[in-house]
């Protein structure tokens, strides 16, 4: 198995690599996002916990999440591997999904996080909030504050994965197909 952390500030392009890469390496792709999403939507027991708190304006506590994760990771046990999109985000995460992928008989194999420069960016998610209707994609104060945020919470981990020595950083500029020629030379030597 390949099981992969795919990293990036908003608007460095994890989805699009994220879809190139399911199919190039037959790799499932878990979206913590989409996982709430698809609970939620469906009233699944995990779903109705993390809506509660999200009603009150709480974070999910990562049991929760590391449960749902669980369950999906489960469903797709005979896959080549998985690419995880959007966790871990704290250190404390990043330890719960080691030991998941452990008791799996896996590993988490990299963190590869796309770097792309601030303006940059900024400049694609403007470019993506003309068509994408999200209001969070037009308004450059709030895309500024959720690069900063992203660094904020991310720091940590980078160093996390440096220290197990799975921290691959890939430039994120660039054409579709070269940024993912990139990354499967990082894949292609784990």
């Amino acid at each position: 198995m390949i099981n992969i952390v795919l990293f990036g500030p908003p608007g460095a392009g994890k989805g699009t690599q994220a879809e190139n890469l399911k199919e190039k390496y037959n790799l499932k792709h878990i979206s913590t996002g989409d996982l709430f999403r698809y609970n939620i939507k469906n009233k699944t027991e995990l779903g109705q916990l993390a809506k509660s708190y999200m009603d009150k304006g709480d974070l999910v506590p990562d049991e929760v999440t590391i449960k749902m994760l669980n369950a999906k990771v489960e469903e797709h046990l005979d896959s080549k591997g998985f690419i995880f999109d959007g966790f871990p985000r704290t250190k404390a995460q990043a330890e719960s999904l080691n030991e998941l992928m452990e008791s799996k008989g896996s590993q988490i194999n990299a963190m590869i996080a796309l770097e792309v420069p601030d303006e940059v960016l900024v400049e694609r998610l403007l470019e993506r909030g003309k068509t994408s209707g999200r209001k969070d994609d037009a308004n450059e104060d709030i895309i500024r504050n959720r690069i900063k945020v992203y660094y904020g919470e991310t720091e940590v981990l980078k160093e996390f994965y440096k220290k197990e020595d799975k921290y691959y950083g890939v430039d994120g500029v660039g054409s579709i197909p070269e940024i993912t020629a990139r990354i499967s030379k990082v894949i292609d030597s784990l």
